[in-house]
This record gives structure tokens, sequence and C-alpha cells, in this order.
């Protein structure tokens, strides 16, 4: 049997045009896995911000601003493009956007503070709000039955999007080191890499990718109020109908909580790695390239298992995984035990992540899709408010306890399994089919 079968995607959506899809996640992969990962986060703690002891917060509040900003803008810029028809073209700017803001982070060195902030602030928006708009397209690309596979289809090879970015990245480091250099030298020129890797293989993604979407009717008037009224007002309708959607609803709150987990593990893993353990930034980065690894296994199989198992089963599992992984980074003493609670991380990062995606699809109506994504990120965005913030405040209140802060983490992935449980994906699918006629 075929790991690609025609079947799985809709009618008259070829796998070129699903490659082209899955493109996107390899392009943006190489932002989340050098920037926020492996490379930046650490170097603007120990470099950047010269390793004060509000640089761990001060990075976290970076972090926190850009998903800030995030919440309040993704939902109405996912309903606009719903109105327009324009999720393809939105995208497009939102690329840019973060490329162009990724190239500004190679002019950051020491204490450039402010400069790093803003570009650090301005980047992870813009690639959050590519991450909602590319999600958008994939309940119009998978029959809902296969959902879950062609979400890890994706979401698998954008870690090899994340490994390339990395490779890249850590070859010229190892020269750079080789010759001398410092990390003020390199770690700039990794940040070229990965916005030339982002650009480079978007290309794909605005070739192959179709628009299915169609313009909304818009009322008479000043086109921009029309677009921005609308916007809001297709917003307060889905409020108003929370109680149909309660299912996407408890999914919200879900993700929320067990995301602010993997914030936590995204942004700070190579802090802890390097101020707990003493990894050195090469180290820190083969680190990263073996969890990528992992985690691109993790979604592609995950996603098989979860059209078989269910969306719900498959993503509770994944939670209890993060809870054993925190354990064990917290017990970790040595690059041994971390070394395996990354590698399980990693695991959990790809099946989760793409979990996720796919419920939310499938508990989407097909006409609101970019709207509800919308939603969907602005839940991510908040926490990664709330994870990055709780850790930072942990090690600045209990004089830079990185463990005990790992430790707190693990709130975030029980309260993601408490609130899995009161989902009915049933239920939430047939809500999702009925919004037409509403």
């Amino acid at each position: 049997m075929s790991w690609f079968p025609q079947a799985a995607l809709n009618a008259g959506v070829r796998k070129r045009e699903v490659f082209g899809w899955a493109m996107y996640d390899f392009a943006n992969s190489g932002y989340t896995t050098v920037v926020l990962t492996a490379v930046f986060n650490a170097y603007f703690v120990g470099v950047v911000a010269q390793g004060a002891s509000w640089a761990t917060l001060a990075w976290t509040l970076c972090i926190a601003v850009s998903s800030a900003i995030t919440m309040l803008t993704v939902p109405a810029l996912g309903a606009h493009a719903d109105q327009r028809g324009a999720k393809k073209r939105v995208l497009a700017w939102t690329t840019a956007g973060c490329v162009l803001a990724t190239l500004a982070l190679a002019a950051c060195g020491r204490g450039d503070v402010a400069l790093a902030a803003v570009a650090v602030i301005v980047s992870n928006t813009f690639y959050s709000y590519g991450e909602a708009l590319n999600a958008a397209f994939l309940p119009e690309l998978a029959r809902r039955e296969a959902i879950g596979r062609v979400s890890g289809w994706g979401w698998s090879f954008g870690y090899f999007g994340g490994m390339l970015s990395l490779g890249l990245s850590l070859a010229y480091v190892l020269w750079a080191q080789g010759q001398g250099q410092e990390a003020a030298q390199f770690v700039p020129v990794t940040m070229l890499i990965t916005a030339g890797v982002y650009a480079a293989a978007s290309v794909a993604t605005f070739v192959l990718l179709k628009e299915r979407a169609q313009p909304q009717p818009q009322p008479a008037g000043p086109a921009g109020q029309a677009g921005a009224g609308q916007a809001l007002a297709r917003l307060a309708r889905t409020g108003r109908q929370a109680a149909h959607y309660r299912d996407f609803a408890w999914l919200l709150a879900c993700s929320t909580a067990y995301q602010a987990g993997i914030a936590v593990v995204v942004a700070l893993a190579a802090v802890y790695a390097e101020q707990a353990l003493g990894f050195q930034q090469t180290d820190t980065m083969a680190l990263v390239f073996a969890v990528n690894i992992a985690s691109a296994a993790g979604a592609f199989l995950f996603g098989y298992w979860q059209d078989r198992s269910g969306h719900k089963r498959t993503l509770g599992a994944t939670l209890v995984g993060w809870l054993v992984m925190t354990l064990l980074a917290y017990a970790a003493t040595g690059p041994g035990l971390f070394w395996a609670a990354a590698v399980l991380a990693g695991l959990c990062m790809g099946s989760s992540q793409s979990a996720g995606r796919a419920l939310a699809g499938a508990l989407a109506p097909a006409d609101r899709l970019a709207e509800f994504f919308g939603l969907w990120t602005f839940a991510t965005r908040l926490a990664a408010i709330l994870g990055p913030l709780t850790y930072g405040l942990v090690t600045w209140l209990t004089a830079g306890n990185h463990r005990l802060a790992i430790l707190s983490t693990a709130v975030f992935f029980v309260a993601g399994l408490l609130l899995l449980r009161p989902i009915d994906v049933a239920r939430g699918v047939r809500a999702a089919g009925g919004s037409s006629a509403d």
C-alpha cells in the first residue's frame, strides 16, 4: 500500500499541490529551529544581552509581545482572507515580512538589545501569521478521514527543512570556530542562511498551491472599511455561536494549555542546555538536529495512527509523553539523560503539533477555514506567552534555577490532558459540517 495514496486527497487535488503546501512547512521550520530553538535564543541571552540576570526574562518577553500582537490580529486577518478569497496572497506578504525581519537579526551584535528585540518580535509575528494561513489550506486538500496523515506529511517534511537550515548553520559554525571566530561573528551568518532557505523553499508553495476560496460579496462603502467591518462582524458571529462550536472551543482551551509547555521547549531548550547543563553551542545545535529527526518520524507515523485511532486518543498519548519528557529533563545532571529527554521531546513535538492541526481542521467549518485557524493560532500564541513567561519568571524569582523552571512546565501538559477530556470529536465534526446553512 502506498504511503501517499491519492485517495487521501479531495477531488481535484493533485499530489504535487500537496507537495507545494508541505514545502511551506519545510520553508518556515528553519526559522523556529535556528532562531527560536537552537541558535539565536542562546545568542540573545549570552551575547546580545551579555549574560545579564534579566536576559532570559527579556527573551521570553520578546516572545510574549510577538504572541500578544498575533493574538489580537490573526483572527481578523484570517476572516479577511476568507472574505477576499486571498489566503495565498496574504501568505505571500507574511512570508516576506518574516524573511526580512530574520535578515535584520544578522545585524544584531553585543549590546544590540533593542534592535534584536524588535527584529524577533516582528519576525515571530509574521511567522505566526504564515503558520495559521498555511494550516487553513489543509482541509481543502485532505479528505476528513485522512486529515491526520496529510497533516503528518506536511509537518514531518517540515522538520527536514529545519534540519537543512540547522545543518548548513552548524557546518558554517564549525568552520568559523576553526578559524578562531567568536559567536558575534558567526551567528549573524546563520541568520542569513535561515532567511535564504525560508525564501527559496517557499517559492514552491506559491507556484504549486491553488487558492480555492472564492471572494465573498462585499457591502457598499469604502473597500478598506468594508473588509475590516466584515472581519470583525464574522468574529462576533463566531463568538455568539460558541455553544454550537463548543468542541472547537474546548480544543482552543486544550491547545492553549499544552502548547504553553511546547513553547517552553521551542524557545528555551538551548538556554536550558547551556545554562543548566553546560552545553556548548555546537553541542546544542547537534542536539536540536537529532530532535528534528525524531520530530519528523513522530509527525509522519503518528499521522497514520491518528487516522486509525482517532484525533483525541493520539493527542492524549503525546501529552503523556510530554509529561515523561519534562521529568527526564528535570532529573538530568549530564548529557546522557538529557539527550534521551530531547529525543522523546522530538517524537512528541512532531506528533502533537500535527495532531492538533489535524483536529482543528476536522472541527473547522469549510467556509470559514482561515478564520477558525486564526482562532487556533490565537490559542497557540496565548500559549507562547504563558509558557516562556512562566519559565522566565521562575528563573528570575529563584535566582536562575532552570531546573525548577523546566519542572513547572509539567503543569501545562497536565492541564492539556484535563481539557482534552470534554472534546467530542464526532459532535464537533457534525457542527462544522452544518456551518454553511447557518
